[in-house]
């Protein structure tokens, strides 16, 4: 039926969630990458839209970016602001984020604001460079 709600998760789901949710956050990519590699989901996501993707971005942990990438996140998940991963990575001004998740297939004009708009606004020239360029996996010109 359309009007079925999804069942209620257990408290101790929840936290186990959470925890992810924090290997993500501190970059504990060994821990995260093993909890994938047994069936959590890549694309897990919290109440606020927020990937593990997003969240290592936004925490500036690119090898945690890398480890999820080689998993099969999903670099076009937007969360509840708007945001995306990449656009994460552009606000930490993290190089090595920003080009793997450009190689991952991230769109830099995706989201409100997205990356573009982000690097523009907080005048960061070195990482609108990235974005941009097509051999670090931006647009092509």
């Amino acid at each position: 039926m359309a009007d079925e709600q999804p069942p209620e998760l257990d408290d101790e789901v929840l936290v186990f969630a959470a925890r992810m949710f924090d290997l993500a956050r501190s970059g504990d990519t060994a821990a995260l990458a093993a909890y994938v590699d047994a069936g959590l989901p890549v694309n897990l996501t919290n109440a606020k839209g927020d990937s593990l993707l997003m969240l290592a971005a936004y925490y500036d942990h690119p090898e945690t970016v890398q480890a999820l990438l080689e998993r099969g996140a999903d670099t076009g998940r937007v969360n509840d602001r708007g945001q995306t991963a990449l656009s994460a990575a552009v606000f930490r001004r993290s190089a090595d984020g920003v080009e793997s998740l450009l190689k991952g297939g991230a769109d830099p004009a995706l989201g409100s604001p997205n990356a573009i708009e982000t690097a523009r606004f907080f005048e960061y020239p070195d990482i609108l460079e990235l974005l941009e360029d097509p051999a670090a996996g931006g647009p092509a010109a």
